[in-house]
């Protein structure tokens, strides 16, 4: 039987509330009248909402302190019940009926289960650096042994879709989901999106491009990393609000910037925005170098670890064109340094340049 949230209180009117809020949200529940039948499930329930009838007989029955306990009182009166939950481990008392929009969003990420993803964001140092290129073959490469969404962050990139070779397949796009807000089921997104070669996509179209709000992609973000081992996110070099959301959400950065003396002038600037904003940044480098710049004078020039060095591909912007998607061959350069960056995203040193 899956692990349910666990509704703790003998009050039937408090009760009755609780199980209309997790109706509102689609969401099981296992109710225990007293502490004593919430024992067995104590630990393991993905959240806890206690009534404030039974804080203290919680307290007497010795329960584990847990992450993911709330109080939920009807009446604020009681002036010994912050210290009770607090006494309790409790991480916040939520009284009805004002938390009322808070506690379904609580029991719908707790059914949902945690985020169990890595999200990787891929950035341009300069326009035309292979950012996209990078990405795309990123998520193909992964998907061999994950779960993989590829993000087109770049509203006027030309669609990640039309990278992939899916530009004719059926599924949301963005304009779509441009005025999405709040939560969205995992499986609901992943349905409702193109597959590609076992990638979910998100992209961009051809037609005018809409404003993209932050809160659309905290949606997109959230469910996808809900759902997906891997999120990889393209991002524009000239970021708007969707964009900063996805840098806030981004476990690592990865800056590409062609091994070119202008091209390190530009990626600077890049490095100064992401400053702050991520805390695992790395850069690959790419080939070739006219002025023969190695890979670690370029990472130390810009201050980050190296993650990589992307060799030359003859070939590679001829089978793009044709509709090849990268990555599509499983060998050369680009694979192989794909498979590199994703053995190496358990290492937030990367590699020390």
């Amino acid at each position: 039987m899956p692990v349910r949230p666990l509704l703790l209180t003998g009050d039937p009117v408090l009760l009755d509330d609780l199980l209309r809020l997790a109706a509102a949200a689609g969401v099981e529940t296992e109710v225990a009248p007293d502490a004593g039948a919430a024992r067995a499930s104590w630990v393991a329930a993905p959240l806890v909402l206690v009534g404030a009838d039974l804080i203290q007989e919680v307290l007497r029955a010795g329960l584990p302190r847990r992450p993911g306990v709330v109080v939920v009182p009807t009446d604020l009166g009681d002036a010994q019940l912050w210290q009770l939950a607090a006494a309790a481990g409790a991480e916040s008392v939520q009284p009805l009926p004002g938390a009322e929009a808070l506690l379904v969003d609580r029991l719908a990420a707790a059914a949902d289960g945690p985020a169990r993803s890595t999200t990787v964001a891929v950035v341009g140092g300069r326009g035309g650096a292979g950012a996209s290129t990078l990405a795309c073959a990123l998520a193909r490469t992964a998907r061999a042994s994950a779960t993989v969404m590829l993000v087109d962050g770049d509203p006027r990139g030309g669609g990640l879709d039309l990278l992939m070779g899916a530009e004719g397949m059926s599924g949301l796009r963005w304009p779509d989901l441009a005025a999405a807000s709040g939560r969205a089921s995992p499986d609901e997104l992943r349905a409702a999106l193109p597959c590609v070669d076992g990638v979910t996509l998100l992209s961009w179209h051809r037609g005018n491009p809409v404003e993209l709000p932050a809160a659309a992609m905290d949606l997109v973000l959230g469910a996808g990393c809900r759902g997906h081992d891997l999120v990889v996110v393209d991002l524009p070099r000239h970021w708007d609000a969707a964009a900063r959301a996805a840098v806030a959400a981004a476990d690592t950065v990865l800056l590409i910037v062609p091994a070119e003396v202008r091209a390190v002038a530009a990626a600077s600037q890049v490095v100064t925005r992401l400053v702050g904003r991520v805390a695992d940044v790395r850069v690959v480098v790419r080939g070739p170098s006219p002025a023969r710049l190695s890979d670690r004078v370029v990472a130390r020039e810009l201050g980050l670890p190296l993650a990589g060095w992307l060799a030359p591909e003859p070939g590679l912007a001829a089978a793009q064109e044709r509709g090849e998607p990268p990555g599509r061959s499983g060998r050369g350069p680009l694979v192989r340094l794909c498979t590199e960056l994703l053995a190496g995203l358990g290492d937030p040193a990367g590699r020390v340049a």
